[in-house]
């Protein structure tokens, strides 16, 4: 009697279209085409289901880039499979699907591409670095909202024609400064209200930007010691900044080349070649703006 002897084990894709409440995903093995399924947003609910219809199959799965984050690519790698998550844009589409767009249409090309191997996974951060993040970026949303918060104060002394003296008229905003404007005298209370609350909010925001760039500060001085205290030996690189290139980029030492790096900060050019005409587009707009702007003012 002759035994049957497997040579090669069975490899199953999974082109997967995820949402808040949702996942919709297309199966293909190497042989065969299968079927797409829309299941809850779940890893045990996928997992199960490899396991009943494809069990022995070597997996791969993707996902592009979006609002659920990396929680997903780290739960299925855990099960031991090959998971991508990709960059929307560049995940090749037909003429075709700009008019006819569908979870089913998305999860289905993604699958075809991933087991012509025609994608590339972008980087996927560990957790710490990953909640590190959350805490850099939130430090710029409230950096963003003093600045808003600001414009606003000085645009109604503007619009009532009142002018700031010469000594507080900068970017550096003192407690002086803050004291001579809740005592400007207004003519009727309605805008005086206003200015008040402007001035409670600008307190808030001023103060929640104090302590959260001092704990990003401590954060990295105690997880990140050696990194943190070597970025901050360069010249123009601060507390902040050191934090935010480890909040963004993680370990610097994942990068082979210089350009690798360049390219994900985006401070490359963007170029468009025809025959002999060359143009230079400027800098590349695929870029991490948190830190390219970083990058930049401390070259400053």
């Amino acid at each position: 009697m002759i035994s049957s002897q497997i040579t090669a084990t069975p490899k199953l894709f999974i082109g997967m279209d995820v949402h808040k409440k949702s996942w919709t995903c297309h199966f293909k093995t190497d042989l065969f085409d299968y079927k797409t399924v829309t299941m809850p947003a779940d890893a045990g609910c996928l997992k199960e289901y490899v396991i009943k219809n494809f069990p022995g199959h070597e997996v791969s799965c993707c996902y592009e880039a979006g609002c659920c984050g990396y929680w997903i690519a780290r739960k299925l790698q855990q099960l031991n499979w090959n998971v991508l998550v990709v960059n929307p844009a560049d995940v090749p589409r037909t003429s075709k699907q700009d008019w006819q767009k569908t979870d089913k249409i998305d999860c289905r090309n993604l699958c075809d591409h991933l087991r012509k191997n025609d994608l590339h996974s972008i980087y996927i951060p560990g957790e710490e670095q990953e909640q590190l993040r959350s805490l850099f970026r939130r430090r710029n949303h409230l950096s963003r909202q003093l600045r808003t918060i600001k414009n606003h104060i000085k645009s109604q002394l503007l619009y009532y024609g009142i002018k700031l003296p010469d000594e507080f008229d900068n970017p550096n905003w003192s407690h002086e400064m803050k004291t001579w404007i809740s005592k400007i005298e207004w003519k009727y209370s309605a805008a005086s209200l206003a200015m008040q609350s402007r001035l409670k909010q600008l307190d808030f925001i001023w103060y929640e930007t104090l302590d959260i760039s001092t704990a990003l500060r401590a954060y990295c001085r105690k997880h990140y010691t050696r990194d943190y205290y070597l970025l901050k030996s360069i010249p123009g690189i601060g507390g902040i900044t050191a934090a935010g290139i480890l909040a963004e980029l993680g370990n610097l030492r994942r990068f082979n080349r210089l350009d690798d790096l360049a390219a994900i900060v985006g401070l490359v050019p963007g170029i468009y070649e025809s025959s002999n005409n060359k143009i230079c587009l400027g800098l590349s707009k695929r870029s991490n703006r948190y830190i390219r702007s970083l990058l930049v003012e401390a070259t400053w």
